[in-house]
């Protein structure tokens, strides 16, 4: 399921709408639509961020879109938000139990070690 990126500007919490880049060598500054995944280059911003996104003099703000609105939820979400409420209402398989710490103690010993029966080890509580 995607997560809800943050506009980037300080101190905004709103949800991303939008991706601005800049062209240095053009004096161009894009504003697109919310790109799929994060660019370190590149600035997500909110909807009202987006609209008053204004470029240093010299330079052009190219908007690939006339209004940035919050997507809705695709059915690729819903899907995977259904996956997972599927899957944390399956019952947890129970680890297999251990031999009872008693046989462990009456294991046979050489030193420090302990021979356990049937070579398996044993699982702490």
């Amino acid at each position: 399921m995607r997560s809800v990126r943050q506009c980037t500007r300080t101190a905004c919490g709103r949800a991303a709408v939008a991706t601005l880049t800049y062209v240095y060598s053009d004096s161009t500054a894009v504003l697109g639509p919310l790109a799929q995944l994060a660019e370190p280059h590149s600035y997500d911003l909110c909807a009202e961020h987006a609209e008053r996104l204004t470029a240093p003099r010299g330079w052009e703000v190219v908007r690939l879109m006339p209004e940035f609105a919050p997507a809705a939820p695709t059915r690729d979400d819903l899907l995977a938000l259904a996956d997972a409420v599927r899957e944390a209402g399956r019952p947890r398989e129970q680890a297999p139990v251990a031999e009872p710490l008693a046989a462990v103690a009456d294991a046979p010993r050489r030193g420090h070690l302990r021979v356990l029966p049937g070579g398996g080890v044993p699982e702490v509580p």
